[in-house]
């Protein structure tokens, strides 16, 4: 019964990051939740309260494996600077990824302040993973330079998000040679 209701639990995850993926936050009901997965309306609130609860459970599952992503790209880096490249790159890459359009997605919804507070202590924790490289290049705000430089990334990222003009491959080079040219000084 367990592995029963954990395997469901497991499909209206994927269901939701199909959802949301697709048609962005607007998309993701109830009754399109149950349309994807076969279960009956009545069914997926056994599984969660509200729309938010399937958010902070994406946010939950997801944020974290998408991190250590960033995380690995960064730790194969031999330095300082190429950490700061890695952590742009890395992230711009996952763009396409359907874990990270979900949480795009998530991130552009209104959501209560639980959903919202799990989404900036995962950010926090991406934003402290750089703060290390920047300590390392000496940077005299390490902090403040690691809350721009994601901010950096998250424009990026909107602009591959929004289909611009230019290859995502441009934008993840003007990015990186912002990033480091901003860290560097």
């Amino acid at each position: 019964m367990a592995e029963h209701r954990s395997m469901q639990r497991a499909a209206l995850l994927d269901a939701a990051r199909s959802l949301l993926s697709e048609g962005g936050t607007e998309a993701l009901t109830f009754p399109a939740l149950a349309e994807r997965t076969g279960l009956a309306r009545s069914s997926v609130y056994e599984y969660f309260r509200s729309r938010a609860a399937v958010v902070e459970e994406l946010c939950e599952v997801d944020f974290p494996v998408w991190a250590a992503e960033v995380e690995a790209a960064m730790a194969a880096a031999d330095t300082p600077e190429g950490k700061v490249e890695a952590y742009v790159r890395q992230q711009l890459a996952l763009v396409g990824d359907r874990r990270h359009r979900a949480v795009v997605a998530i991130s552009a919804s209104e959501l209560d302040a639980g959903a919202r507070e799990k989404i900036r202590a995962a950010h926090g924790g991406l934003v402290a993973m750089i703060v290390e490289a920047l300590v390392a290049m000496e940077h005299a705000q390490p902090r403040l330079a690691a809350m721009l430089l994601q901010g950096v990334v998250d424009a990026a990222v909107r602009r591959i998000e929004l289909g611009a003009a230019e290859d995502p491959g441009a934008i993840t080079d003007a990015a990186v040679a912002m990033a480091l040219r901003g860290v560097l000084g």
